[in-house]
């Protein structure tokens, strides 16, 4: 099947999802164990104890759930030994799902990232959060900010790289936003933007204060010109927007989790998302007993952000992406 064959699959089981209520994304969290201290998160150092499903077990549970997207994350997805069995078990050869690995970076070596291109990974998040070596400390990861350089620095002349930059969008950052976007288009790969939420380390000194609100309505119109002009950012408009929504108003309603977006935990069990940890055994338990006292509104992350945007987004920035 061609290329082109793949994104119809896509797309079919995108169309098919949203008119049978199955989730676009589905996130792997496969383990919680993490090599970082991240200021933003909650996770960080070893997880003793931890039961971990098979590859063929997370495999299982993707063909249950039928997802569009599948996002291998943790933790940090590349302490896991079998990561690359794992893609390959999740991998169908010209079909959905589109694998994304998310990562920090601070393992993911060229070899790895070859190895892992070749296991059936479509495309890699890799965690930024500045454009220079405060990431470094942000991450608790010394020498971070140079290890993505040397790893870009490989992949440069490689149009179809599958990477993209992530910046979590918080106070101590915003203002370095349009230096992240061009840090990624010298390095031709793509920029991708998230909302900080403070349910993960119940510290709100992240999120951005009213008074600081006009500048991050600046910054963001300065992202969607940069955006129109070198097409390397793939934040919609419509998820900037709702971002600025999120600061001002400390909430967005309506979470779809368990219907747009689910996780699977380590064990292969279900958790409705990654601030919400519930050991669910299956998706029709999760959807009875969570979705409908679901009132929670603290977070625009990412998959929330990508998996409930309208029809004509999940059309248009497909597209754009691809």
């Amino acid at each position: 099947m061609s290329r082109t064959g793949r994104y119809l699959s896509l797309a079919g089981r995108g169309i098919g999802n949203f008119f049978t209520s199955r989730p676009f994304c589905v996130s792997f969290e496969i383990t919680y164990f993490c090599n970082a201290r991240c200021r933003h998160c909650h996770l960080g150092g070893p997880n003793p104890g931890e039961k971990r499903a098979s590859p063929e077990e997370f495999a299982a549970r993707c063909r249950e759930i039928k997802p569009v997207v599948a996002q291998v994350s943790g933790g940090e997805p590349l302490l896991r030994k079998d990561l690359e069995k794992i893609i390959s078990a999740l991998k169908r050869k010209d079909r959905a799902p589109f694998i994304v690995l998310t990562t920090n970076g601070a393992l993911l070596t060229p070899e790895k990232y070859r190895n892992l291109r070749e296991a059936g990974v479509d495309a890699f998040s890799l965690s930024f959060d500045f454009p220079d070596e405060r990431h470094d400390r942000f991450r608790g990861i010394p020498g971070l900010f140079k290890k993505i350089n040397r790893l870009l620095e490989t992949v440069k002349k490689d149009d179809n790289n599958g990477i993209a930059l992530s910046g979590v969008v918080q106070r101590k950052n915003f203002r370095e936003l349009f230096k992240m976007a061009e840090f990624a288009r010298k390095w031709n790969v793509k920029m991708n933007f998230s909302t900080y939420t403070w349910l993960r380390t119940k510290n709100p000194d992240y999120m951005i204060p009213e008074e600081e609100i006009p500048e991050l309505e600046e910054m963001i119109q300065r992202l969607k010109r940069h955006k129109s002009r070198y097409k390397t950012i793939v934040a919609s408009d419509f998820v900037f927007d709702k971002m600025v929504e999120f600061f001002r108003n400390k909430s967005i309603g309506g979470c779809q989790a368990g219907k747009r977006f689910l996780v699977v935990n380590p064990d292969a069990t279900l958790s409705p998302c990654g601030l919400i940890i519930r050991n669910y055994t299956s998706r029709k338990k999760l959807m009875s007993d969570f979705m409908p006292a679901n009132t929670c509104a603290d977070c625009y992350t990412s998959i929330r952000a990508n998996t409930e945007k309208p029809v004509r987004y999940l059309i248009k920035d497909s597209l754009r992406t691809r």
